[in-house]
């Protein structure tokens, strides 16, 4: 009998009728979960299911607006950053997507960060050397804790990244994601540690959407949709297919607009382009006036093949052309040059400038355009601005008004505004609607059917993939490191995208 089986074993986390409520959006509609001690659970659902809130409460980092959460048999009662503290106390750890290892410090360090062992108020470096090699060795790792983590492959410091939340007396281990970022041969060393983990009677959480990962490393699995908790299974028990239908219920989008004859030109082509480990031998044409969408999980190599087209990343092998030419070694400002335009997948990190105006984040992209004798024109400034901010339907009370100040929708507007302003023909846009609202996403769905029609290109990157057929003349799917499928409209539906994502 599994630990999850057991009737005999007190759950370690039980949420018990949670709601949460966010302006416009129901995040959990009365949430009922459990695990038991030893058992590998994993959470599924597509985007905006709910996972990353009941984890949330689970961690104190959200307190419920109805319900009660309870860990190893205690209730959460505190409030603000002291729930999370309470929840931490009674064994809670999570490992997230972005680690949040210091590069310079060595493992020892990291695993201590913030409780260091002391004697008589000095810091212990022998003790934090003999937990941090027993703590290694528990996961199976032959590390030595004076090691700087900058000298780590990508698998070890997730691995660190674990053995770190085993300082201490964890009951329940989170994990989101924790294997997008890693190679095959990686993913086996870090279900060794997984497994290890739950031996050692620790519950853990596996968030994934890699349908073969969840089936070599999961006992059982919840499904979330809609803020609610659809099923809890067996996963040996449940076909992709049925699993695919709980996360999307009864919602099968096809293609939202006719399709249409698109162009026999070709603007751009990949040929057999490789970058180790995410990409191998990928092949794929873009036509004049075409929208074309790439899906896949997260760390299938979207955004990697993205920045390679865009020439901020040198492929392993492989070509690109841009209307029938070889720019392989083309700099991404000579591309920029050829038409290209690019929208970074993080917006606040890497597509605005926060402090500045709507009409320089527009305007940066070509200053000749605005200046004169070499000098920058204000009034042509504004004008441009004006015409994009008029164009897409950007709401700011002026244009020169501090971009950071706008909403997502309105700044994700503005970068797509801006290749529009420089005139591009190739628009590269990686996650475009991710943080914006539903009306947001209506209205650049429309700005992004309207280019295509005026002739422009568009590779669309989306994790969302039921959004895809909202917009999409052709989909192709990207998994283990090729083109696996594709769909064309209006043939492209929701569910038939999921389940080739999985």
């Amino acid at each position: 009998m599994t630990a999850a089986s057991s009737p005999t074993l007190q759950p370690v986390a039980t949420v018990r009728g949670a709601h949460k409520r966010y302006p416009g959006v129901v995040a959990l509609d009365g949430v009922d979960f459990q695990i038991a001690p030893g058992e590998i659970r994993a959470l599924l659902g597509k985007n905006g299911a709910g996972k990353s809130t009941l984890i949330r409460c689970l961690t104190g980092a959200t307190e419920p607006d109805e319900g009660t959460v309870a860990i190893d048999g205690h209730a959460l009662t505190a409030s603000g950053a002291q729930r999370t503290i309470e929840a931490a106390r009674h064994g809670v750890r999570a490992v997230y997507q972005e680690l949040s290892l210091i590069p310079s410090m060595s493992i020892a360090e990291n695993l201590f960060l913030g409780r260091w062992p002391s004697r008589a108020g000095v810091l212990s470096h022998d003790a934090m050397d003999r937990i941090g090699r027993d703590t290694l060795s528990s996961l199976g790792l032959d590390l030595d804790p004076a090691r700087r983590v900058d000298t780590l492959s990508p698998a070890e410091r997730q691995l660190v990244e674990i053995a770190r939340v085993l300082v201490g007396t964890p009951k329940l281990v989170i994990l989101d994601e924790p294997t997008s970022s890693l190679a095959a041969a990686e993913v086996d060393v870090l279900f060794t540690a997984v497994r290890r983990l739950a031996a050692a009677g620790i519950a853990v959480i596996y968030v994934s959407h890699r349908m073969a990962e969840i089936r070599a490393i999961a006992e059982t699995a919840t499904v979330m949709r809609d803020g609610r908790v659809v099923a809890t299974l067996d996963v040996a028990g449940a076909s992709t297919a049925e699993i695919v239908g709980m996360m999307l219920g009864r919602e099968d989008a096809t293609s939202a607009f006719d399709a249409r004859s698109i162009a026999d030109d070709v603007v751009l082509e990949v040929n057999g382009v490789a970058l180790r480990p995410k990409l191998d031998g990928i092949d794929f044409v873009l036509r004049k006036g075409e929208v074309l969408g790439l899906a896949g999980l997260l760390g299938s190599g979207r955004t990697e093949l993205l920045r390679v087209v865009a020439g901020l990343t040198a492929p392993d092998r492989g070509r690109v052309l841009i209307d029938g030419q070889d720019v392989t070694a083309e700099s991404y400002r000579q591309r920029v040059g050829r038409g290209v335009g690019f929208t970074p997948e993080s917006r606040k990190d890497d597509g605005i400038v926060p402090l500045l105006g709507v009409d320089e984040n527009v305007v940066g992209t070509d200053f000749g355009k605005v200046s004169q004798f070499g000098v920058l024109s204000a009034s042509r400034i504004a004008t441009a601005a004006s015409g994009i901010v008029a164009r897409l339907g950007v709401k700011a009370a002026r244009t020169d008004t501090p971009i950071g100040t706008l909403s997502g929708g309105n700044q994700q507007k503005v970068v797509i505004g801006r290749w529009i302003y420089a005139g591009s023909r190739i628009l590269l846009l990686d996650e475009p609607t991710r943080g914006v609202d539903v009306e947001a996403k209506a209205q650049i769905y429309a700005i992004v059917r309207e280019l295509a029609a005026s002739g422009c290109s568009i590779i669309f990157v989306s994790s969302e993939v039921e959004e895809l057929p909202q917009v999409c003349d052709r989909v192709l799917i990207l998994s283990g490191g090729r083109l696996t499928q594709s769909f064309t409209a209006p043939d492209i539906r929701t569910e038939a995208l999921m389940a080739a994502c999985l």
